[in-house]
């Protein structure tokens, strides 16, 4: 910058654990529609929300109660940011050539009965997403959108048309983090 040198730290905490997610400060409303979408064998349920507003954390809290069902399930991560018991998680590594995409085609090849794709940033993995949760899968995802209808913008714009959305979109969350005494909690 014009002043100088620039930086900005992410710290991953390793020790973090998943909150369940009757934790996570939904209405009951809004908890029972989440519990209900996790009883599904396919479709596509999406996270969406700015940076730093719990995504992840979200989809983490629900990929608890399916590894206690004894799904297959694997996530494709950047980065991991909590170890999860009893799923398969891959973090990506763009250096080697594994990208989301290329993650989630192999990751096809296992047979998973549930699918996370930690964020959906390109067309190649939107469509590849969209397929899986068309073909038998129950995929999870985020996506960085402001309001729920720019989530289907964006995956319009993403090349994944309006016909294959109505038939695999499952549950569309869009969260924001709300500060409660000095400290962001909540979903």
């Amino acid at each position: 910058t014009l002043r100088g040198e620039k930086l900005v730290l992410r710290l991953q905490l390793t020790h973090q654990q998943a909150l369940p997610l009757t934790e996570l400060g939904m209405l009951p409303q809004q908890l029972q529609q989440a519990e209900r979408a996790l009883q599904l064998q396919e479709g596509l349920i999406l996270v969406t929300g700015p940076t730093g507003s719990g995504k992840t954390r979200t989809l983490y809290a629900m990929l608890q109660i399916l590894a206690a069902q004894s799904k297959n399930i694997a996530t494709v991560e950047d980065p991991v940011e909590v170890a999860l018991a009893g799923v398969n998680q891959v973090p990506i590594k763009p250096s080697i050539g594994l990208t989301f995409a290329t993650a989630l085609r192999a990751l096809l090849r296992q047979d998973p009965d549930v699918l996370m794709v930690g964020e959906i940033r390109d067309a190649e993995t939107a469509h590849i997403a969209v397929q899986a949760a068309q073909t038998g899968h129950l995929v999870f995802a985020t996506l960085h959108a402001s309001a729920a209808m720019s989530a289907i913008i964006r995956l319009q714009q993403l090349g994944v048309d309006n016909y294959q959305l109505a038939t695999c979109l499952q549950l569309l969350v869009n969260q924001r983090l709300i500060t409660v005494a000095k400290q962001r909690q909540g979903v």
